[in-house]
């Protein structure tokens, strides 16, 4: 395990290196550094907080045990997946250019959340399934082996 995170912090550090020598380049590094204190300040100020209050609402919603890490996963993942979409589900309306944005981004979007959540179901199910049939003592009358 401290190999894997020893080549994690070089592979961070690299790649940190190789952003700090991309901003050299920049000719106007002002609206960098801008653009860098936002997503701080989004990441800080809202995302970070709206993922503590829905771990919080988890846990005093009821969500236990085994379900807990799936439902936390599809979250996440859900999470990523609309901030990724974001761009494209927020865009203007229809464009001059139609080969600019092709495709239907808001209905892709959501099957990607129903596919998420389908996985998501089957997991629980499966763990529910396999723990149902594996614990507990065994029926009265019935072979051990």
């Amino acid at each position: 395990m401290k190999v894997l995170r020893a080549l994690a912090g070089v592979a961070g550090l690299t790649l940190m290196g190789v952003g700090a020598s991309l901003l050299v380049n920049v000719r106007e590094l002002t609206g960098v550094l801008v653009w860098l204190g936002g997503a701080v300040v989004l990441h800080d100020g809202l995302l970070a907080p709206l993922v503590l209050l829905v771990g919080m609402a988890l846990v005093r919603g009821g969500v236990r045990g085994g379900v807990r890490g799936p439902v936390r996963g599809a979250l996440t993942v859900a999470g990523t997946l609309t901030l990724v979409a974001l761009p494209v589900l927020l865009r203007p309306g229809p464009r001059a250019n139609s080969s600019v944005l092709p495709l239907d981004y808001t209905r892709n979007w959501l099957l990607a959340m129903v596919a998420v959540a389908t996985v998501t179901a089957l997991v629980v199910g499966a763990r529910r399934f396999t723990r149902g049939t594996t614990t507990g003592p065994a029926p009265k009358g019935a072979d051990p082996e």
